[in-house]
């Protein structure tokens, strides 16, 4: 077997976000299962219109998961024992809208969802278009840092690169930087929403993203 070295060298991006995914939740209980849908397909429904307005299609809001469960509670009897009670059937609606990273158009969007009245679980992800672009950068970044420290070593040992045996290499997710919106905050939202519309102030960090890419060369 003929001698060689293997170094591992390090790849670091930052990006800026240029996308935002806005992630919905649309829950509610109905002791009625019939009901339960109906009202989570009003709600489905006047999220899509509200948007509409504001130039995204309908098919912009994209369904993510969907279900429905009945819900029971735990009490005591007039024997302080523990039993449980059905409460309803309790429907949750994961939903997803991509934009521009654009505050104005976010908070108009803040204010269409408030204004209908409607309180989502809902995450801003900021994040980016390309991921495949980073990967690459990425990738070049970090087998350009293992090439330098590999030519670094071998000179110091008076040795001489030759072909590249093997890389190894596995990329991670990009990470993404969330801010929660809360039923709560959307409730005071909607409680101006007829009268002003909602300012953005969001300035996301710039995302950093790091890898690693192990390469081994034959040596002479």
């Amino acid at each position: 077997m003929g001698r060689s070295i293997r170094v591992t060298g390090k790849g670091k991006i930052a990006l800026k976000p240029d996308m935002i995914l806005l992630n919905l939740t649309l829950s509610g209980t109905d002791r009625d299962y019939e009901q339960a849908m109906t009202v989570s397909a009003t709600e489905t429904n006047t999220l899509k219109e509200s948007l509409a307005a504001l130039g995204f299609a309908k098919s912009d809001v994209k369904t993510r998961s969907f279900g429905i469960e009945p819900q029971y509670e735990s009490y005591h009897d007039e024997q302080n024992n523990w039993k449980q009670r059905f409460v309803g059937y309790r429907f949750e609606h994961h939903l997803k809208l991509e934009m521009d990273a654009d505050n104005a158009m976010l908070g108009k969007v803040l204010s269409a969802i408030a204004a209908a009245k409607l309180q989502p679980e809902l995450d801003i992800v900021h994040t980016v278009r390309d991921t495949e672009a980073a990967k690459n950068r990425l990738l070049g970044n970090a087998v350009a840092d293992a090439t330098e420290k590999a030519k670094v070593l071998a000179q110091a040992a008076g040795l001489i690169l030759g072909n590249i045996i093997t890389i190894d290499y596995t990329f991670g997710e990009i990470a993404l930087t969330t801010q929660r919106v809360s039923p709560g905050t959307m409730k005071c939202m909607a409680a101006v929403a007829d009268s002003a519309e909602v300012a953005m102030d969001i300035d996301p960090d710039e995302i950093e993203v790091t890898d690693t890419v192990t390469i081994e060369w034959s040596i002479i």
